[in-house]
Formats: C-alpha cells, sequence, structure tokens
C-alpha cells in the first residue's frame, strides 16, 4: 500500500475560509484509493519535526495579526523546510502560507513581517484595508499536461510581486495583485495561492496531481492513480465559471 506523510502547520491559527478542510480532502482521495494518509499537526512551540520526512508540507491562509503570531516561530523551521523543500518534498501553501514564504509581507500599517526566503516574490498590502481582492476568481492552468481551469475564493489586501513563475492566468477575478494577469506560484513541488475554499474540494485535478507526484518522488516504479468519479465536482465547478464568464 502506497502512504502519504503530511505535515499541516500551524491548523490551529491558520484556516480561513475552510482552508483545514484541504486535508480532509486529500485524506478522502487517498482513502478512496487504497493510499494510507497520515497528517501530523505542528503549531508554535511544537517539537522541531523533521521536516525532510514529510511527503507534502501545508500551511494554510490567516489574517496579518495570526502571521505576526507565527512568524517568529516560523523563522525558526526556515532550515529545515528549505532543506524539505529543495530534497522534493512538495510544499503546499494557502493566502498568507503563499506570502510567508517569499522575502516578506508588510501589512496595512508598514509593519514587514520577515518571509523565510525560499522565493525571490514579495507582498505588501494596500494601506487603503477597504482596497482588497475580493471575490470568485477563475485561473487557467497547463502544469498538469493540460489546460484546466480551476476556480476559488480570493480576499487579501496584499499584493504579491516579483513571481516568475505563476499558478496560471486570471480569466476572471484580481489575482496575484488588482487585476493581475496572473495568480499564484508554481514549481513541480510547490503549488502556492490566494484561492480558498477550501481550494482542493473545487478542483480535484489539483489532490491528484499533488498525491501522484508525493507517492512517486521516491520510486522508480511510477504509479498512476486510480480514476475517481469526479462528475459532481465538475459540474459545480462548471455552474460556477459559467455563471461569472459570459459566453
Amino acid at each position: 500500500m502506497s502512504k502519504l506523510k503530511v505535515l499541516h502547520m500551524y491548523a490551529d491559527m491558520l484556516d480561513l475560509y475552510g482552508d483545514s478542510g484541504n486535508m480532509e480532502i486529500l485524506e478522502y482521495r487517498c482513502k478512496m484509493r487504497g493510499i494510507e494518509c497520515d497528517v501530523e499537526k505542528y503549531s508554535i512551540d511544537s517539537k522541531m519535526p523533521d521536516f525532510s520526512s514529510y511527503d507534502l508540507i501545508y500551511i494554510g491562509g490567516g489574517a496579518d495579526l495570526e502571521q505576526q503570531h507565527i512568524s517568529t516561530d516560523l523563522q525558526k523551521c526556515r532550515k529545515g523546510i528549505e532543506s524539505a523543500y529543495k530534497k522534493g518534498v512538495f510544499l503546499f501553501l494557502i493566502c498568507g502560507g503563499y506570502q510567508l514564504m517569499g522575502k516578506y509581507y508588510k501589512d496595512a500599517d508598514g509593519n514587514k513581517i520577515k518571509g523565510l526566503g525560499l522565493f525571490d516574490y514579495y507582498t505588501v498590502a494596500e494601506p487603503d484595508r477597504r482596497k482588497r481582492c475580493i471575490g470568485n476568481i477563475i485561473i487557467r492552468t497547463d502544469f498538469m499536461g493540460k489546460s484546466v481551469d480551476i476556480v476559488g475564493f480570493e480576499n487579501h489586501g496584499g499584493q504579491t510581486k516579483g513571481v516568475k513563475t505563476p499558478l496560471g492566468d486570471v480569466l476572471c477575478g484580481h489575482g496575484n495583485c488588482t487585476k493581475s494577469q496572473h495568480e499564484g506560484y508554481f514549481e513541480k513541488n510547490v503549488i502556492a495561492t490566494y484561492m480558498h475554499g477550501p481550494c482542493l474540494a473545487k478542483n480535484p485535478e489539483i489532490s491528484d496531481y499533488i498525491i501522484e507526484y508525493c507517492i512517486n518522488r521516491n520510486t522508480e516504479n511510477k504509479v498512476k492513480l486510480l480514476k475517481l468519479d469526479d462528475t459532481l465536482e465538475k459540474q459545480c465547478r462548471q455552474v460556477m465559471i459559467d455563471r461569472l464568464i459570459k459566453k
């Protein structure tokens, strides 16, 4: 039996708009295929884990206050997370988790929160708190070997700049910045996005990309995932796409 070992970081503090539901979806889709999925949690002052022992590290979204609270602790984890990333451990990052892996996040009051600096992008919040990127969003991706339109919900004042390899092109919504052409950040073992919802519930293809990558990254005998019936998920997503994009 294949096994997936997951570290869910700061689940008690970073859980905007059902972000923890991403782990429920991941566990469910693994279970339906007979794949064991062990999700462990880490929070402030927990015993420092061996980050490289996991297949996937997940960090959800939080408001400025929560990001400030975890920032010092997250810096303690920097070397471990960086080492894991370089060894091919998958990083799945939502909103605040996305921002804190960059160089820094400057909030609306001008306070600068140091990021881990794993990636070159940085985020600066709008001084006017009323100016936020809010609403449903659709982006078009092709990192899965085919073009797929994925949907989510964004709500962020931060403007993320310097992204060299975005997750996808914005069809509707804002993206990394107000009315941006691109959303998120992508590498073969990194998906970072502002999409809440939770993201994986609405986009089963992303779930399966992550699962397949994780179970195959340390083996020469590559496994193809058993296909699941995603008819309902795709129909629901299509309703949203049709509603937001006039044909």
